[in-house]
């Protein structure tokens, strides 16, 4: 290879390496062709007006989606590039007032996306901004002057009827809202917040104390309850021994009469030992009067010695 060959070779490399990527824009910038990417719209206009529109991802030709009119846009026209992609926001602390007349910070999470890039271009000058206050200003209006409980619990049925309201107001500026939801609602007051703790601290006491109570009278009418019972049962048990005992005794008292009196006498002594009261012993074979006559003399004459001896210490 000679050196002019060398130098040709060169040279050309040079001009493609340098010339293809400028010629390039240049037929880019001609809109001779437009690359469109994804989630990606391409809005031609000519003379102030649209002429269309290109959202299919690759490369197209707007000669052939346009006609000889793709080529007056560079000069006469303009080309703008609209993101169609997904996009979210949060808007936080929106003040609602409840119907106890609380304040509350209200977190509000959304997303959109553009459906219509001419609308969204063209119908209004500030889409993000205006979607943001109305979404803002629905959500304001629909939770003002609600119950506490209502704005605490109730948030899926809410964000769907912000969603609800926003809307149809959207769809005229060229995107469409997508999933609307109250994520948060917080108590701005400090000095509220501290009262709502206490209360609730003096709620949990209550219903802790209330369940200790029944607790107690539950027991206490369980071991009531038991009690009688027992004492029942106990009477049928004291109850049914005297019958069982009769029984067993006139059962006795039919076979053999000597055994049951001496049960009997048995059984009255025992009585009479458990009762420590005293007894006067009489002998069988004598009359009860005279019995009873020496028992008196036995005692006055134990007495006299004894007073005897008394009366001779004193004197």
């Amino acid at each position: 290879m000679n050196a002019e060959t060398l130098f040709s070779t060169s040279l050309s490399f040079l001009f493609g390496f340098f010339m293809i990527p400028i010629a390039l824009k240049l037929a880019q910038g001609l809109s001779l062709y437009a690359i469109v990417n994804e989630c990606e719209a391409q809005v031609f206009t000519l003379f102030g007006k649209v002429i269309g529109t290109l959202d299919d991802p690759g490369l197209c030709f707007p000669i052939t989606h346009f006609g000889i009119r793709a080529l007056f846009v560079p000069f006469f026209g303009k080309r703008y590039l609209v993101n169609t992609a997904l996009r979210q926001y949060y808007l936080r602390s929106q003040m609602v007032n409840s119907e106890e007349g609380t304040p509350m910070g209200v977190g509000i999470w959304y997303e959109m996306r553009v459906t219509d890039p001419v609308a969204y271009l063209f119908a209004n000058a500030n889409p993000e901004g205006s979607l943001q206050a109305n979404v803002a200003s629905s959500t304001i209006s629909t939770l003002s002057n609600l119950e506490m409980d209502k704005m605490l619990e109730d948030r899926h049925q809410l964000s769907r009827k912000v969603r609800a309201a926003v809307s149809p107001l959207s769809e005229k500026w060229g995107y469409q809202l997508g999933s609307v939801y109250i994520r948060k609602v917080a108590f701005t007051d400090r000095q509220m917040v501290d009262n709502i703790t206490e209360k609730v601290v003096k709620r949990l006491v209550q219903v802790t104390s209330a369940m200790k109570q029944d607790g107690e009278n539950r027991v206490g009418l369980i071991k009531s309850q038991t009690a009688l019972k027992v004492s029942q049962q106990m009477a049928e048990a004291g109850a049914t021994r005297p019958a069982i005992v009769g029984a067993a005794l006139n059962a006795i008292a039919q076979q053999d009469s000597e055994v049951i009196h001496a049960v009997l006498e048995i059984l009255e002594t025992e009585q009479l030992i458990a009762s420590h009261a005293p007894v006067t012993v009489v002998p069988t074979n004598l009359p009860i009067l005279l019995a009873i006559n020496e028992i008196n003399q036995s005692i006055e004459t134990t007495k006299m010695p004894k007073i005897h001896g008394l009366n001779q210490a004193g004197s």
